[in-house]
């Protein structure tokens, strides 16, 4: 048997969150210094989040940060953290891909899929599946709302819907 296997379940555990934080963090490295050389491709901002069907007595809300990068007119990445507000302060990573369809000058829809990790109940990684929406509302400054469902890898789970409303500077 590898050593892997040998090891108790909790250590385990933490060798797959490493590996995943650590991509997420590649990821997001790879696109900031990419962002920085393309005006007009990039976006920051602020998001609150509501997770429904989380497990616990009610939705569970939480407050963030996500950037987002076009390598087209129509894809690109959006890498995200959010801090859930529960009894203690857990944390949320994810990374999505999504595929633009202009609806109007102001008005874009995407489907999204993505990857995530979370501590909300021990730590579990997740995939992504939703639509969102993005309203422009000022020169350079866009409205964004999506709605995914996150499958979860640990049995523990329940696969959260999120809801998620943000205010995006883009650059």
């Amino acid at each position: 048997m590898c050593d892997f296997m040998q090891k108790p379940e909790t250590e385990q555990i933490k060798i797959i969150m490493k590996k995943v934080i650590l991509t997420l963090l590649l990821a997001c490295a790879a696109v900031l210094p990419l962002s920085a050389q393309n005006k007009g491709d990039w976006g920051i901002g602020p998001r609150i989040s509501i997770y429904t069907n989380a497990g616990a007595a009610g939705a569970i809300s939480g407050v963030g940060a996500t950037g987002r990068y076009s390598f087209t007119d129509n894809w690109r990445i959006e890498p995200s953290v959010t801090a859930l507000c529960r009894d203690f302060c857990s944390v949320d990573l994810s990374v999505d891909v999504h595929y633009l369809f202009r609806a109007s000058d102001v008005c874009s829809l995407y489907p999204q899929v993505g990857l995530s990790a979370n501590d909300i109940f021990g730590w579990s990684c997740g995939i992504h599946l939703g639509c969102g929406t993005d309203v422009a509302i000022a020169h350079n400054w866009d409205l964004t709302a999506d709605l995914r469902w996150v499958i979860q890898t640990a049995r523990w789970h329940r696969n959260p819907i999120v809801l998620n409303f943000g205010l995006i500077r883009r650059f």
